[in-house]
Protein backbone atom coordinates (compact mmCIF):
# COMPACT_ATOMS: atom_id res chain seq x y z
CA UNK A 1 0.00 0.00 0.00
CA UNK A 2 1.08 3.53 -0.63
CA UNK A 3 0.94 5.87 2.13
CA UNK A 4 0.24 9.17 0.46
CA UNK A 5 1.15 13.12 1.49
CA UNK A 6 -0.89 13.84 4.40
CA UNK A 7 -3.72 11.78 2.85
CA UNK A 8 -5.09 8.91 5.89
CA UNK A 9 -6.75 7.30 2.91
CA UNK A 10 -4.15 4.38 1.91
CA UNK A 11 -4.22 3.47 -1.81
CA UNK A 12 -3.16 0.15 -3.51
CA UNK A 13 -1.43 -0.18 -6.81
CA UNK A 14 -2.72 -2.86 -9.19
CA UNK A 15 -3.05 -4.09 -12.55
CA UNK A 16 -5.71 -2.99 -14.10
CA UNK A 17 -8.18 -5.46 -16.14
CA UNK A 18 -10.55 -4.76 -19.14
CA UNK A 19 -13.60 -4.21 -17.19
CA UNK A 20 -12.13 -1.07 -15.56
CA UNK A 21 -12.28 0.44 -19.02
CA UNK A 22 -15.25 2.69 -18.79
CA UNK A 23 -14.08 3.95 -15.19
CA UNK A 24 -10.83 4.51 -16.75
CA UNK A 25 -12.38 6.60 -19.77
CA UNK A 26 -14.16 8.94 -16.88
CA UNK A 27 -11.12 9.05 -14.91
CA UNK A 28 -8.98 10.23 -17.73
CA UNK A 29 -10.92 12.74 -19.11
CA UNK A 30 -11.52 14.34 -15.60
CA UNK A 31 -8.08 14.50 -14.82
CA UNK A 32 -7.06 15.84 -18.52
CA UNK A 33 -9.73 18.67 -17.90
CA UNK A 34 -7.29 21.09 -16.82
CA UNK A 35 -4.41 19.73 -19.01
CA UNK A 36 -7.47 21.12 -22.15
CA UNK A 37 -8.15 24.40 -20.32
CA UNK A 38 -3.98 25.53 -19.85
CA UNK A 39 -3.42 24.41 -23.69
CA UNK A 40 -6.51 25.99 -24.55
CA UNK A 41 -7.12 22.96 -26.71
CA UNK A 42 -10.90 20.77 -25.77
CA UNK A 43 -9.29 17.90 -28.61
CA UNK A 44 -6.78 16.68 -26.46
CA UNK A 45 -6.21 12.95 -27.62
CA UNK A 46 -7.09 11.83 -24.23
CA UNK A 47 -10.21 13.69 -23.74
CA UNK A 48 -11.22 12.09 -27.65
CA UNK A 49 -10.47 8.59 -26.83
CA UNK A 50 -13.54 6.63 -27.37
CA UNK A 51 -14.47 3.52 -24.73
CA UNK A 52 -13.42 1.04 -27.56
CA UNK A 53 -10.41 2.36 -27.39
CA UNK A 54 -9.39 2.03 -24.75
CA UNK A 55 -10.86 -1.49 -24.48
CA UNK A 56 -8.44 -1.88 -27.66
CA UNK A 57 -5.16 -0.78 -25.25
CA UNK A 58 -5.83 -3.29 -22.95
CA UNK A 59 -5.85 -6.11 -25.11
CA UNK A 60 -2.38 -4.88 -26.62
CA UNK A 61 0.21 -7.49 -25.56
CA UNK A 62 2.51 -4.20 -25.08
CA UNK A 63 0.51 -2.39 -22.65
CA UNK A 64 0.05 -2.67 -19.25
CA UNK A 65 -2.33 -0.02 -17.84
CA UNK A 66 -1.46 0.52 -13.84
CA UNK A 67 -4.21 2.18 -11.53
CA UNK A 68 -4.26 3.01 -7.99
CA UNK A 69 -7.42 2.42 -5.99
CA UNK A 70 -9.00 4.11 -3.04
CA UNK A 71 -11.27 1.32 -2.20
CA UNK A 72 -13.19 0.12 -5.44
CA UNK A 73 -12.46 3.50 -6.91
CA UNK A 74 -9.94 4.15 -9.18
CA UNK A 75 -8.18 7.14 -8.55
CA UNK A 76 -5.10 7.75 -10.36
CA UNK A 77 -4.00 5.35 -13.82
CA UNK A 78 -1.17 5.40 -16.33
CA UNK A 79 -0.39 3.35 -19.40
CA UNK A 80 3.12 1.21 -19.94
CA UNK A 81 3.77 0.52 -23.83
CA UNK A 82 7.28 -1.60 -23.93
CA UNK A 83 9.40 -1.80 -27.58
CA UNK A 84 12.31 -3.45 -26.43
CA UNK A 85 14.61 -2.05 -24.31
CA UNK A 86 12.49 0.93 -23.92
CA UNK A 87 8.97 1.80 -22.22
CA UNK A 88 6.66 4.81 -23.11
CA UNK A 89 4.13 5.74 -20.25
CA UNK A 90 1.11 7.64 -20.97
CA UNK A 91 -2.01 9.24 -20.16
CA UNK A 92 -0.65 9.72 -16.78
CA UNK A 93 -4.11 10.59 -14.68
CA UNK A 94 -4.92 11.62 -11.43
CA UNK A 95 -8.54 12.22 -10.26
CA UNK A 96 -9.28 15.99 -9.81
CA UNK A 97 -9.85 15.77 -5.98
CA UNK A 98 -6.82 13.61 -5.22
CA UNK A 99 -4.22 15.76 -7.00
CA UNK A 100 -1.24 16.74 -5.09
CA UNK A 101 -1.27 14.18 -2.63
CA UNK A 102 1.28 12.54 -4.16
CA UNK A 103 -0.43 9.69 -6.27
CA UNK A 104 1.12 10.63 -9.30
CA UNK A 105 4.50 10.29 -8.81
CA UNK A 106 3.41 6.55 -6.52
CA UNK A 107 1.70 5.28 -9.91
CA UNK A 108 4.68 6.59 -11.78
CA UNK A 109 7.06 5.01 -9.64
CA UNK A 110 5.00 1.93 -9.41
CA UNK A 111 5.23 1.48 -13.30
CA UNK A 112 8.73 2.47 -14.07
CA UNK A 113 9.26 -0.74 -11.07
CA UNK A 114 6.57 -3.36 -12.98
CA UNK A 115 8.23 -2.71 -16.39
CA UNK A 116 10.14 -6.04 -17.73
CA UNK A 117 14.36 -6.07 -16.74
CA UNK A 118 14.74 -5.57 -20.64
CA UNK A 119 13.49 -2.05 -20.04
CA UNK A 120 16.17 0.54 -20.50
CA UNK A 121 14.60 3.74 -21.30
CA UNK A 122 11.56 5.22 -20.24
CA UNK A 123 9.93 7.70 -22.62
CA UNK A 124 6.69 10.07 -22.18
CA UNK A 125 5.23 12.95 -23.53
CA UNK A 126 3.27 16.08 -22.26
CA UNK A 127 2.23 19.28 -23.23
CA UNK A 128 4.09 22.47 -22.87
CA UNK A 129 1.97 24.42 -20.45
CA UNK A 130 1.63 21.34 -18.46
CA UNK A 131 3.52 23.01 -15.43
CA UNK A 132 2.27 20.59 -12.75
CA UNK A 133 3.22 17.16 -14.98
CA UNK A 134 6.26 18.87 -16.44
CA UNK A 135 7.43 19.33 -12.35
CA UNK A 136 7.03 15.74 -11.68
CA UNK A 137 8.36 14.19 -14.41
CA UNK A 138 11.64 16.72 -13.45
CA UNK A 139 11.53 15.71 -9.85
CA UNK A 140 11.84 11.87 -10.83
CA UNK A 141 14.36 12.61 -13.16
CA UNK A 142 12.88 12.62 -16.58
CA UNK A 143 14.85 15.07 -19.10
CA UNK A 144 13.54 16.92 -21.99
CA UNK A 145 14.72 15.81 -25.35
CA UNK A 146 13.10 17.35 -27.63
CA UNK A 147 9.47 19.39 -28.56
CA UNK A 148 7.28 18.62 -31.58
CA UNK A 149 4.18 20.75 -33.03
CA UNK A 150 0.78 19.48 -31.85
CA UNK A 151 -2.36 21.67 -32.44
CA UNK A 152 -2.02 25.37 -31.30
CA UNK A 153 0.92 23.83 -28.86
CA UNK A 154 4.08 21.92 -28.50
CA UNK A 155 4.65 18.42 -26.63
CA UNK A 156 7.39 18.10 -25.10
CA UNK A 157 9.57 14.85 -25.13
CA UNK A 158 11.42 13.29 -22.03
CA UNK A 159 13.64 10.18 -21.39
CA UNK A 160 14.99 8.93 -18.38
CA UNK A 161 17.76 5.94 -18.56
CA UNK A 162 16.63 3.20 -15.84
CA UNK A 163 19.08 3.06 -13.09
CA UNK A 164 19.71 -0.10 -11.65
CA UNK A 165 20.45 -0.83 -8.23
CA UNK A 166 24.34 -2.39 -7.61
CA UNK A 167 23.80 -5.96 -6.32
Amino acid sequence: MVGQLGNPRPVTPEQLPETAAGELLTLQRAAFLAEARAHHDLDLPPLLETLEQVRAVFADPAVTVWGLRDGSRIVAAVRLRVHGDAAQIGRLAVAPDRQCEGLGTALLLAAEAAAPAAVRTFRLTTGEFSAGPLRLYARNGYRETHRTPEGVHELVHLEKVRVRARS
